[in-house]
């Protein structure tokens, strides 16, 4: 299955900021488990010949405190807006089935908690990032930016290990609540990460 989507990315867990399991997945969390929610807007692109421009999907994740060990639990949301041809691309993707970034995280799943459709709204503009996923998510991160930068440019880590991009954005959680998949967040103030992805296999 032949695929290729881009567009936005934002996360917010349980870490402080910044959190030490997107420098390396072998460096611990700042706390007993690290719970994340990784959002993804499809800004153009499709799947096998199905146009997905503009869907929104979502994961929550529970994992050890180093994630390299595996052991994760995943639960994995589609944007309600995609009709049924359309989830189904999504979830091979994002699955990592297709290939691609996603299945070189597939060893480290040891529990999927499931698949869900649900609503979900996405912006992201201006260092702001937020999603509403019905009446069970709504976080906001905003990116932040260093104390007597000129240029106005928020910080980035590099060269890192990342499905979504090598290169990320340094953020920070506004409000966070996420109840999805019997877990339930409240990462307000803790580690976000911003930026863009674009996966082609």
């Amino acid at each position: 299955m032949a695929f290729q989507i881009e567009g936005r990315y934002f996360e917010n867990c349980s870490c402080e900021v910044v959190c030490p399991c997107t420098l390396s997945l072998a460096l611990g969390a700042d706390y007993d488990r690290c719970q994340v929610i990784l959002v993804f807007h499809v800004d153009s692109g499709e799947v096998d010949g199905t146009d997905v421009s503009g869907l929104t999907v979502a994961a929550v994740a529970d994992t050890p405190q180093v994630m390299s060990e595996g052991n994760w639990r995943l639960g994995v949301v589609i944007d309600a807006a995609a009709s049924d041809e359309q989830a189904q691309a999504l979830g091979t993707v994002f699955s990592g089935a297709a290939g691609g970034p996603m299945a070189a995280l597939g060893g480290l799943i040891g529990e999927q908690l499931g698949v869900e459709r649900m609503p979900i709204e996405f912006s992201s503009e201006n260092g702001s990032h937020h999603v509403k996923i019905g009446d069970s998510a709504n976080v906001e991160v905003q990116d932040v930016v260093p104390f007597g930068s000129e240029g106005n440019e928020p910080s980035k880590v590099t060269d890192i290990f990342h499905p979504a991009n090598s290169t990320l954005t340094v953020a920070k959680a506004g409000s966070s609540t996420v109840d999805l998949f019997g877990l339930e967040l409240s990462n307000e103030g803790k580690s976000a990460f911003s930026g863009t992805f674009s996966w082609a296999a």
